[in-house]
């Protein structure tokens, strides 16, 4: 009798994760169940849910009947993820902690570690989608679109990816409860995670605000007129409409005001009440990852800015030189971030992705 190909997969203790880790095991594979900690609660934190998720993960592996391995992947966390979030914040940008978090940590550190174990293959709950297209490996949009992750996928080396795999690509959440709940894994109905562990449910700018000092500066109009005062760039990013504690202006319109700039050598907020101010419809980005063999039959293509917007036609130019790609929307987009991330798709397939550093309106 053969032995069973070993698979390892983060078990995170949510409903995801664990209906994926039942299915590789319904496939007659050896499954063994990682459980990553990614953030050091030494500072008496109550806002992550570390110890939690770990008791369920446990729970689950013992109704599934698989090993777990709890590990503390911390120091890597800090060192190739929050120290370029903080990094990023301090410039004035804003960065997408999940993307590098599955670029250095999911998808990179747990491989190596899975493959100590003897893994032929990690799997996770992402909802994305593995295909072969012409005897090589291509990233598809899951099923479920409202849950499909190729967003945050795409900044993953493709060797990576290829040694991945994603069993609820097909699948929708409403199915994936129900199967958790027919099957007697208790995180049934638990709620989805948001947001980035390590801030949890806490206001975001008492968080930052313990690593990145407060500058305070004016808030000013697109016209150059003063019209409040902001604690600090870093805490601001692009679209955003609360927070601002800008009301009763004489003459300015009953409308919200959107931040639409930060001027870092003024150190100014600069804010609009018209919508138009934030739409754009040319970037560039550096360091693309690309998940095929060549763009040059992609240059007509879609893109999206951040994860759940739909995807827009637009036509991109890649600099091999500087490594760099420009991106020319058909339509203006609203609220392009630096320091965020651009995804390229061909329809359903992902191309790869791009981290935003200039936009042009």
């Amino acid at each position: 009798m053969s032995v069973p190909e070993k698979v390892v997969i983060g078990l995170s203790g949510g409903v995801d994760s664990a209906v994926a880790a039942m299915i590789l095991k319904r496939q007659g594979l050896n499954v063994t169940g990682i459980f990553m900690k990614n953030w050091d609660e030494d500072d008496g934190s109550e806002y992550c849910t570390a110890q939690v998720d770990y008791e369920d993960a446990q729970r689950i592996a013992e109704v599934l009947d698989i090993e777990l391995h709890p590990i503390n992947f911390s120091a890597e966390y800090w060192d190739l993820v929050f120290e370029d979030f903080l990094v990023e914040y301090q410039s004035g940008r804003t960065p997408n902690p999940d993307v590098l978090c599955n670029r250095h940590i999911k998808f990179d550190i747990f491989i190596e570690y899975a493959k100590t174990l003897g893994a032929t293959a990690v799997a996770s709950g992402h909802y994305a989608h593995k295909r072969t297209l012409d005897e090589q490996f291509a990233l598809y949009r899951a099923s479920d679109k409202a849950k499909d992750q190729t967003y945050f996928l795409q900044a993953v080396p493709r060797e990576k990816l290829e040694f991945s795999e994603f069993p609820l690509a097909q699948l929708k959440k409403k199915t994936v409860r129900e199967m958790a709940r027919r099957n007697q894994l208790h995180v049934y109905d638990k709620k989805d995670s948001t947001g980035i562990c390590f801030i949890g449910e806490r206001r975001f700018d008492d968080f930052l605000s313990r690593f990145v000092k407060k500058e305070p500066g004016s808030i000013v109009t697109t016209e150059g007129h003063e019209v409040g005062e902001h604690q600090g760039l870093a805490f601001f990013t692009i679209g955003q409409r609360s927070g601002l504690g800008i009301g009763g202006l004489r003459d300015a319109k009953e409308l919200p005001w959107y931040v639409v700039k930060k001027d870092l050598c003024r150190n100014e907020l600069v804010v609009s009440q018209n919508t138009g101010d934030l739409l754009a419809s040319r970037l560039t980005a550096s360091s693309p990852n690309w998940l095929v063999d060549t763009m040059e039959d992609f240059d007509r293509c879609e893109a999206v800015v951040r994860h759940r917007a739909k995807p827009r036609p637009c036509t991109i130019k890649v600099d091999h030189d500087d490594n760099t790609v420009a991106v020319q929307f058909d339509e203006s987009q609203r609220a392009i971030t630096p320091g965020q991330y651009v995804a390229f798709y061909a329809g359903e397939r992902c191309l790869g992705g791009a981290k935003i550093e200039t936009v042009y309106s």
